[in-house]
């Protein structure tokens, strides 16, 4: 499904679901711009420059945009049970990103922040033992073709594949977990800037160039919108952010000796 994108199109109906008054913006603050280090930040000026109202429309049609998937998504599945083929069926339902619309002053989606880098990820059907439970646990997508790999019961995982299946989550939602997820978006300048960020369940630490160019380090128990940089807090949870920060370095050493397959 191409939506929600832009352009930000959906039939009226969908529209009227969302009624303007009931979309509020984002708040925001100038201060917000000096959270984190400046290669954080990709819109500028902040929003765009674009009025309240500007920003609630834009906000209306986006969240209309999904109703609109969420409306054919449901026409997918009826299709399935409709054919017989819902019982033998996995059933993954993912975005490849998230978007700012409006935190920080953002409108994007190449960022290391929580609304960017966090995505809708579903898995029922066939070979999901705990369909119906929520799972709090942190994993990635490169988990996908590993998962359903073992869910089909393929064998001979090719060794160039990364990532870790899943199926001890859809299994038991519950399960003890401990693979923190890794993000990474790209800044062309003079000299091209990498932003990694490494994410579990409840902290998230950011680096751009190794940390040379700035760190970022969330506490999303205390402050899910992301608006103290603790990396910036002397002493603040200062052996967290240093395993994660090791742990992040570790895993792109890692995937970097992937063998090409060019």
């Amino acid at each position: 499904f191409y939506r929600p994108h832009v352009p930000l199109i959906a039939p009226s109906k969908y529209f009227d679901k969302v009624p303007l008054s009931a979309v509020d913006a984002v708040p925001f603050s100038s201060a917000e711009m000096e959270i984190a280090p400046k290669w954080a930040y990709f819109t500028h000026p902040p929003n765009w420059n674009m009025s309240e109202q500007q920003m609630r429309e834009i906000r209306r049609a986006y969240f209309a945009s999904i109703m609109f998937v969420d409306s054919n998504v449901g026409k997918l599945l009826a299709g399935l049970e409709k054919m017989g083929l819902a019982a033998n069926t996995t059933v993954v339902f993912w975005s490849d990103h998230g978007y700012t619309l409006g935190e920080h002053g953002q409108w994007m989606k190449q960022a290391l922040w929580e609304p960017v880098a966090r995505v809708p990820f579903l898995m029922g059907g066939a070979g999901v033992e705990g369909r119906g439970k929520p799972c709090a646990r942190t994993v990635e997508l490169l988990d996908l073709y590993p998962t359903l790999s073992e869910v089909c019961g393929l064998e001979k995982l090719p060794e160039h594949v990364q990532g870790r299946s899943l199926l001890p989550l859809l299994r038991n939602p519950g399960a003890a977990w401990d693979h923190p997820a890794v993000t990474q978006v790209r800044r062309n300048a003079d000299v091209p800037v990498m932003g990694y960020s490494i994410r579990n369940d409840r902290y998230r630490y950011s680096m751009w160039n190794d940390g040379r160019e700035g760190e970022e380090f969330y506490d999303y128990r205390n402050d899910p919108k992301e608006m103290k940089n603790l990396a910036r807090v002397e002493g603040a949870h200062t052996a967290i952010q240093r395993d994660l920060a090791a742990h992040l370095r570790k895993t792109i050493a890692t995937r970097r000796k992937a063998p090409s397959l060019g």
